[in-house]
């Protein structure tokens, strides 16, 4: 009997989950999670349910970790500017 952890379906719709609640949220921190699943949904496709869970969760910790590095990376701030607002959105 397969796990549902192990069937590649299920994280792509956890990170489709999980990017909706970034639209609803935003700050980078669900879509990580969502790149994260969504690259889990990918292995799972190619090599099959090859791994138990423990090992799932660490390869999907590691990989949301990168990839939310890279998203801090790509739209942080150039180095010493502050985000300040001068202007109302209304006006």
């Amino acid at each position: 009997m397969v796990e549902v952890w192990t069937i590649w379906w299920v994280w792509l719709s956890g990170a489709l989950v999980l990017g909706i609640l970034e639209v609803l949220l935003p700050g980078f921190v669900f879509l990580g999670f969502a790149i994260g699943a969504v690259v889990m949904a990918l292995i799972l496709l190619f090599t099959g349910p090859a791994f138990g869970l423990p090992v799932l969760l660490l390869i999907f910790a590691a990989l949301s970790l990168v990839s939310w590095m890279i998203l801090r990376k790509m739209f942080a701030l150039p180095k010493g500017q502050v985000k300040t607002f001068d202007r109302d959105i209304n006006d």
